[in-house]
């Protein structure tokens, strides 16, 4: 059985932790579903930035696919696998915008070529081809030259404040260990149950 304090991101951090000794690359790598405007589900992967008791963050552009998604449907759901580990976790809950503060905060901590991407991708729209990237690329640079890059106003992260935290353990012959943290609202008390493979 998978061994836990009642605390689920003190379980996360520690698999986390155990994750970025032994995955070769993006341990923060993370599968994140959301809701399209049809009721369609829509999964790609992101980069998992941050987590704490408040929830797990990731950037993105707001006015991406997903960005677009998840201002009109504020749910998601996220799944990393460890696969050197043999583990996962998955997570549900609602999502809401990071402070201004938060998301300056870390875009001031990208590099420079990525915060001029950030400028530069039209994310998720139509591209004519490379050379249309590219240029819009050197169009930003030239703009910014040395000087500070600052946030682009429709550049900014999502936290999920879960209402489900699932964690899978693989185990011989498929009989897995799962433990599931769940709560009705954010401010709820966890209940806490194994459930068959």
């Amino acid at each position: 059985m998978i061994e836990h304090d009642n605390d689920p991101f003190a379980l996360f951090a520690q698999w986390m932790a155990e994750a970025e000794k032994s995955e070769p690359n993006d341990p923060n790598a993370m599968a994140l579903a959301t809701v399209g405007p049809d009721g369609m589900p829509s999964v790609r992967m992101v980069l998992l930035k941050g987590f704490d008791p408040n929830g797990f963050v990731f950037y993105t552009n707001l006015e991406s696919r997903k960005g677009e998604q998840l201002r009109a449907h504020p749910k998601a759901a996220l799944c990393l696998h460890w696969k050197s580990l043999r583990r996962s976790a998955r997570v549900e809950g609602t999502t809401s915008l990071v402070s201004h503060a938060e998301a300056d905060a870390y875009y001031a901590s990208r590099p420079r070529s990525s915060r001029i991407g950030a400028w530069a991708s039209r994310q998720s729209r139509p591209l004519a081809g490379r050379f249309e990237l590219e240029r819009r690329v050197a169009e930003y640079t030239a703009k910014f030259g040395l000087g500070e890059i600052p946030r682009p106003p429709f550049w900014s992260g999502f936290r999920i404040e879960p209402l489900r935290i699932e964690f899978w353990k693989d185990g011989a012959f498929r009989l897995h260990d799962r433990l599931v943290f769940r709560r009705a609202t954010p401010t709820d008390s966890w209940t806490i149950e194994h459930l068959f493979p």
